[in-house]
């Protein structure tokens, strides 16, 4: 039995995320492991725009029309990934609070291991409060993959059959 058979992959459309895809094609691969692709919409930071006045009510909802045409784009591109290298997986696309969405589905779905891309530098304690990603690990109940080595894991990917 391996200890690792239901792995969560968290893209955001971040060239990291799309590194932790690829990464996860690989690990669920090799592990003979299910794997779910997310991608969540933002709805929190469209709300914060629209209450801090940047964006007008009807431009949030062209503006997250447009963030959910971008969630089927990244999503496709791991499908395709997936295809080309015979890994099924599983894709979907939510809307909400970022962290809460990957905590909901990881525990929905008895998740075995997050994987993520690598986090960004942080700059100040305030984007540190706010990466999303960062968050979602602290708060899952399963182990968490930060992948590095864009082109360490680009030659696994590619040496995949």
């Amino acid at each position: 039995m391996s200890p690792i058979s239901k792995i969560l992959v968290y893209i955001n459309g971040t060239e990291e995320s799309i590194t932790a895809a690829q990464y996860a094609l690989v690990l669920a691969a090799s592990a003979g492991a299910s794997l779910k692709v997310l991608y969540v919409v933002n709805t929190k930071a469209l709300n914060d725009l629209v209450t801090a006045r940047i964006f007008l009510k009807a431009e949030q909802m062209e503006y997250a029309h447009d963030l959910q045409a971008d969630a089927e784009r990244y999503l496709n591109h791991v499908r395709d990934l997936a295809r080309s290298k015979g890994v099924p997986i599983e894709t979907e696309s939510a809307v909400g609070n970022v962290h809460q969405e990957i905590v909901n589905r990881v525990r929905e779905d008895h998740i075995d291991l997050l994987v993520i891309g690598e986090l960004s530098h942080i700059r100040s304690r305030r984007d540190e409060f706010y990466d999303e990603a960062e968050r979602a690990m602290r708060a899952v109940p399963c182990s968490v993959f930060i992948v590095k080595d864009e082109e360490r894991v680009w030659e696994l990917y590619n040496k995949m059959e």
